[in-house]
């Protein structure tokens, strides 16, 4: 069965994953894929990071004693792994060997009205280093913070108009050096200066969950109304698959698609949540 259309077709690769016995996966809200094709499923489970080849080989896992409740991640140019923990309102950056480089927020306790964070949900990286983090389900802001962690600004405040959020569900930065927020239960993304000035929106979204962008400069959201879309960074739906009838067929969408992330070879890794061990990968047809 053939997913998409157009230029952007993929075939689902059924139970292309391996784990080793005596471990499960519960939701998989977070999925990312460093530049050796090595895939990270950020789980709630006992095992929150099991890292993979992109054959679905189990290659370790890691994160046990410090990762509680898996939400965002992030990997960044110099494979660098960022892990966005909702319920303990913290964001942790590891090596990929899952050794602790630094920790923003204090862990169970949430941050005062509109100050870091409180409920947090993604990161993404600025050009120079700065950090935004999206803060989420408690808050409706997105924060700005230096390479080293300094908190530079914050902005944005319950609402449906811009520079308002309801549920800023992750956020990154596109190729024009815009910041991307997926404004979840608004259902669209919008669009800002680096320094928080709004420019514009994209609407007509079935709750995004998350971004990725592509080096073709391709945007794939996941949405949690069990949907995939690939737009250009001009709006233009290129591809598109789901239903928000739900189905159990493989490579539809039965629970809700939460995490999304691409390999080198173009194929695309969605995790679901709302129901356990929900991990997709669609191969790009050529």
């Amino acid at each position: 069965m053939i997913f998409g259309q157009g230029t952007h077709q993929y075939k689902v690769q059924e139970n292309w994953w391996k784990l080793p016995d005596g471990y499960e996966f519960g939701w998989i809200p977070a999925v990312a894929v460093d530049s050796q094709d090595r895939v990270y499923v950020y789980s709630r489970s006992e095992h929150p990071m099991v890292v993979f080849d992109r054959d679905g080989n189990f290659l370790s896992s890691w994160g046990e004693d410090i990762l509680k409740d898996a939400h965002g991640i992030f990997i960044d140019a110099e494979d660098n792994i960022y892990c966005t923990e909702r319920e303990t309102h913290v964001m942790h950056k590891f090596t990929t060997d899952g050794d602790l480089l630094m920790t923003l927020g204090t862990m169970d306790k949430p941050g005062a009205d509109g100050e870091p964070f409180n409920l947090p949900t993604d990161l993404a990286l600025g050009p120079d280093g700065e950090m935004f983090i999206s803060d989420g389900y408690g808050n409706a802001r997105i924060h700005k913070f230096s390479p080293d962690g300094e908190l530079i600004k914050s902005w944005g405040e319950p609402g449906t108009g811009p520079c308002e959020f309801d549920l800023p569900h992750c956020v990154r930065i596109d190729p024009r050096n815009r910041l991307m927020v997926a404004d979840r239960e608004n259902n669209r993304i919008q669009f800002f200066t680096l320094d928080g000035d709004y420019i514009e929106e994209w609407n007509n979204l079935l709750q995004p969950d998350t971004i990725f962008i592509d080096d073709d400069e391709l945007v794939y959201i996941a949405e949690l109304q069990q949907r995939v879309t690939i737009m250009t960074l001009d709006g233009e739906v290129v591809s598109q698959w789901g239903s928000d009838k739900g189905s159990t067929v493989p490579g539809e969408f039965y629970a809700c698609p939460h995490g999304i992330w691409l390999d080198s070879h173009g194929d695309i890794y969605v995790g679901e949540v709302q129901a356990d061990a929900r991990l997709q990968k669609y191969i790009r047809q050529r």
